[in-house]
């Protein structure tokens, strides 16, 4: 699964999996199916993504260890089978990738395509990072062919004439739908093209960053007490995060498109 970063991938997937461990699917051994969860960072070799992996599951291992490849991927295989672990989600999984060797990115693909291939427990992996992994996982044919790829679309409020985006209703449902959840009214004012389209502009047209917007402007709001959200919720919320006057910001200035660009989330065009 790719995205740009702040598009929601690791919230959406935490929470399918969360759903999914908590629904307690019993294997034929009486276990409970559930799936493993393991962060990468941009260091590290085939070895490193083992010894993450073994944690992830709860298996102490050091980091002198002498293991082979090997061995250690065969002890994951029998962790996760002992465990019931069905499947494991790696996310940001670009990063143990990014700035190695050919060989090195073939060496922790393969990895990868072990633990699927698995004879005594194949297990399902899920990917998640930006749009260059996938262009990682190419490199091995034989992963490639086992992946789906799933890849988080940007915010399109493009529209053809009398047929307004459908991503408009869902950016009125954010706010709504989150501004109710915390006992406030939506001011009348907010649900507009003109302020919607500023709200998409604001998360650079990717939902994860739209929806901690909304949820800080909420916050400020219930914070105030007249229990209504209301624009000046959204200003004093991109302030804080941007640091930026309450004159300048996307949701108050006139020529707020030309100001912000989507490839540079809450910064200013101007003067970069």
């Amino acid at each position: 699964m790719t995205g740009l970063s702040g598009s929601g991938k690791t919230a959406e997937i935490s929470d399918m999996l969360n759903r999914f461990n908590g629904t307690a699917v019993l294997l034929p051994d009486g276990k409970d199916a559930r799936f493993a969860s393991c962060v990468l960072e941009a260091k590290g070799s085939w070895k490193d993504l083992g010894r993450k992996t073994l944690h992830a599951l709860g298996y102490p291992i050091t980091n002198k260890t002498r293991r082979t490849q090997f061995e250690i991927w065969d002890l994951v295989i029998k962790q996760a089978k002992l465990q019931g672990v069905i499947g494991i989600y790696y996310d940001e999984a670009q990063h143990i990738m990014r700035g190695k060797s050919d060989a090195e990115v073939l060496s922790v693909l393969d990895a990868f395509k072990t633990l699927m291939k698995s004879h005594d427990w194949p297990l399902m992996l899920i990917l998640s990072g930006v749009p260059e992994l996938g262009d990682y996982v190419q490199r091995e044919p034989q992963l490639d062919r086992l992946m789906t790829r799933i890849e988080f679309q940007e915010i399109d409020l493009s529209s053809a004439p009398g047929h307004p985006a459908q991503d408009y209703e869902t950016l009125n449902e954010i706010v709504g739908s989150y501004a109710i959840s915390a006992g406030l009214d939506v001011d009348a004012r907010l649900p507009t093209g003109d302020f919607l389209h500023r709200l998409a502009t604001a998360g650079a047209f990717r939902w994860g960053l739209v929806i901690d917007m909304v949820v800080d402007a909420v916050a400020l709001a219930v914070a105030r007490r007249e229990g209504v959200v209301e624009r000046s919720d959204f200003v004093a919320a991109w302030c804080e995060k941007t640091g930026m006057n309450q004159l300048a910001t996307l949701f108050t200035h006139e020529s707020y498109e030309r100001m912000f660009r989507r490839d540079k989330p809450f910064r200013a065009a101007i003067g970069t």
